[in-house]
């Protein structure tokens, strides 16, 4: 769900140049294939280094990078434009959340054959990535890059409060009294981030999943997260927040982490794309899964994708082939490992690459392990990104304006609703 390194990047003014059909391409020379990839300096060079590399082992296709938009958040508004005006690049990169919307798209190119076939190896990637990129039967979009939420904290914080670290069968109850133990001097047990957008409710959903909840009915047709069991976990969140005041409660969802960095608060839920930057601020820290219920630690990954756009089938097909190319374990460790990323699929693990990694960037291998409990995917509805906006403010309200969970959940579910009813 994010781009990494580090953190959401800021990319470079868009590069929209080289998206139409090029005239070698339709007189039968070297096939053209504009890559937008959205990403900027060290994350741009490997790009463009495994770019020339296939250009140079494959002389009938010339993959030419491109940044694409100003910003990731914009690639998918951006290519619907360029698509209204009859060109498009030939691959693009695609959150996650927009797969539902991309299906319904007649341009977008069905890459379930390509997936298929037994040299791509399909099975060897994750369930939660294979999930995502599968809609209604059709494969939209390929891995390009994968994380999933786990616990950071902070060792030396835990040891001044005389707390043992965490292990992998701890519970909510455990996350709140550490909370709290950790909150003194300044310093919080933990944050949460309550922008009201996707960021404050993804970190929600694992809490649902690990009680056996859904968030929407098998049909999804209707919210299902109105339960009991949802408006504990929300009721965990806003007593950690109002009566124990061990919560940082992040406004605009950029403080939280430089203030883990600074030490100031004692663990945060986040991903592996936090690591380099807390190993650059030198804080001695540890990864744990997320704390659970009744020994279920599940929790959710964010896969983005690799979607080609169908320029014709000469063009689509050398896409599709160059993302098969893209995604094997060799190239997967330039392109994820490389960057401070979780590898795409399992194989690369196997790799002296992988091994270097691991040790590069302690605890990182209980992120890659924790993929094994990302078991469920985000509902596949075009509707989405609204319906989560209704959850979203229902726990920013729950937390930072003391609305009762139970309360909150409930106006969520009947507004979450009318999304759902007006999408169909």
């Amino acid at each position: 769900m994010k781009v990494h390194g580090a953190a959401a990047l800021l990319l470079v003014a868009g590069l929209l140049a080289g998206c139409g059909s090029s005239s070698s391409d339709e007189a039968g020379g070297p096939v053209e294939i504009t890559w937008w990839h959205g990403q900027v300096e060290t994350q741009a060079k490997v790009i463009e280094e495994l770019a020339a590399d296939y250009n140079e082992a494959h002389p009938d296709v010339k993959i030419t990078p491109a940044v694409g938009t100003t910003n990731v958040d914009d690639m998918l508004q951006k290519v619907q434009a360029v698509l209204a005006g009859g060109k498009a690049p030939d691959i693009a990169y695609m959150y996650g959340t927009w797969m539902p919307h991309l299906a319904k798209n007649p341009t977008v190119y069905d890459l379930t054959a390509t997936v298929k076939a037994p040299e791509f190896g399909w099975d060897d990637f994750w369930p939660s990535e294979r999930a995502v990129s599968e809609v209604d039967g059709k494969v939209v979009g390929v891995p390009a890059v994968v994380d999933n939420l786990g616990v950071i904290y902070n060792k030396k914080l835990f040891d001044a409060a005389g707390l043992e670290y965490p292990d992998e069968d701890w519970t909510w109850d455990d996350f709140r009294a550490a909370a709290r133990k950790l909150t003194r001097d300044g310093v919080y047990g933990t944050a949460y981030p309550v922008t009201g957008t996707e960021d404050t409710v993804w970190r929600f959903w694992p809490m649902i999943w690990q009680q056996g909840g859904a968030i929407v009915t098998p049909d999804g047709r209707k919210p299902a997260f109105n339960t009991p069991q949802a408006a504990q976990a929300l009721g965990l969140w806003s007593a950690m927040a109002r009566q124990d005041k061990s919560v940082y409660l992040d406004q605009n969802g950029e403080k939280f982490l430089p203030l883990f960095q600074s030490g100031k608060v004692g663990m945060i839920i986040a991903g592996p794309w936090a690591l380099l930057d807390i190993i650059d601020h030198k804080i001695e820290y540890g990864v744990q899964v997320l704390p659970g219920y009744n020994g279920n630690h599940e929790t959710i990954a964010g896969p983005d994708n690799w979607v080609v756009f169908d320029n014709g089938s000469r063009r689509a097909k050398a896409a599709a082939d160059f993302l098969t190319w893209l995604t094997r374990p060799e190239q997967d460790a330039r392109w994820t490992l490389g960057l401070g990323n979780l590898p795409i699929r399992k194989a690369t693990t196997e790799l002296p690459a992988y091994e270097k990694f691991v040790k590069d960037i302690p605890d990182m291998d209980v992120f890659t392990a924790n993929l094994d409990n990302a078991k469920q995917a985000r509902p596949h509805l075009p509707a989405y990104p609204e319906f989560s906006e209704k959850v979203g403010d229902a726990i920013s309200e729950a937390l930072v304006g003391g609305t009762p969970p139970q309360e909150a959940l409930a106006t969520a579910a009947t507004e979450a609703g009318t999304v759902l009813g007006r999408a169909r």
